[in-house]
Formats: C-alpha cells, sequence, structure tokens
C-alpha cells in the first residue's frame, strides 16, 4: 500500500526546521524502497538572500539536502518513527550532477530510491525535476540512528 506524509507527520519524523526543513509533502511512499517529496520554492526562503542578488537560484547543496530528507520520511513512515526522534547524518555524496537551475516559484519533485539499506548505514539514489526537467541527480550515503 502507497503512503505519503504531510507537513505535520514530516515535523514529527524529523528535527529539521525553518529555515531548513526542505520538504513540503511526500508522496507515494513505498515501503523504505522509494518515494517522491515535493518542496515548493519561495522567495522568501534565507538563502536567496545571499545567492543570488537580483537572480536568486536554489542552491545545489539544499537541493541534496531536501533529497536526503525525503528519504529519511520515507524510512520513518515505513519504520512508524513519528515522535520517535529520528536522527539522520550525511556520511557521502557521489555523483551529483546540476542540469537546471532551481529558482523561486518552482515546485522540485524529488524521486528517492534505496540502493541498500536496513541497518544503520544507507545508501541513495536520487533525482529532482521541476516540470519534468532534470535538475539535480546524486547518489548519497547516510547514517540513521533508528530507535530500537
Amino acid at each position: 500500500m502507497t503512503k505519503s506524509a504531510d507537513i505535520t507527520l514530516i515535523q514529527r519524523l524529523l528535527p529539521h526546521r525553518y529555515p531548513f526543513l526542505l520538504v513540503d509533502r511526500v508522496e507515494e511512499i513505498d515501503g523504505h524502497q522509494s518515494a517522491v517529496g515535493i518542496k515548493n520554492v519561495t522567495v522568501n526562503e534565507p538563502h536567496f538572500q545571499g545567492h543570488f542578488p537580483g537572480l536568486p537560484i536554489m542552491p545545489g547543496v539544499t537541493i541534496i539536502e531536501a533529497m536526503a530528507q525525503t528519504t529519511a520520511v520515507m524510512v520513518g513512515v515505513d519504520r512508524d518513527l513519528a515522535d520517535k526522534n529520528l536522527l539522520v547524518y550525511f556520511m557521502g555524496i557521489e555523483s551529483a550532477k546540476f542540469r537546471r537551475k532551481v529558482v523561486p516559484g518552482d515546485q522540485l519533485r524529488m524521486y528517492v530510491t534505496t540502493k541498500r539499506g536496513g541497518g544503520k548505514v544507507w545508501k541513495f539514489q536520487g533525482r529532482a525535476e521541476v516540470d519534468g526537467e532534470l535538475a539535480c541527480e546524486a547518489e548519497f550515503t547516510a547514517m540513521m540512528d533508528l530507535p530500537s
């Protein structure tokens, strides 16, 4: 059965808060195998003040962070970890490529899949799109401090 997570559930799963909560909704959660996250990009986000004045572009590292937060929500929903202090730590980012600018007004859709997981160290593949056009792709490794 496909599940989803709205912002209320996301905040019960992730410790992140504004300005670093970078996922608004997660749709189509298929266990811990795959999910689709949504980030509505708005001009009032603090990184746009300096990146870049007069030409706001979402930093690539925040796109990858948004994909990583999507994977944490996916695993948290699959493992029923709401309100259980799930912590996730980046361990590595590989093969990151940026193909398109992401700007205010865009809706970033993040497609994430698990390449390896189940214990503490997980590996994911992600791609982020705007209007069906690839904006970013990367593989990343994370350590999940899952409650027992």
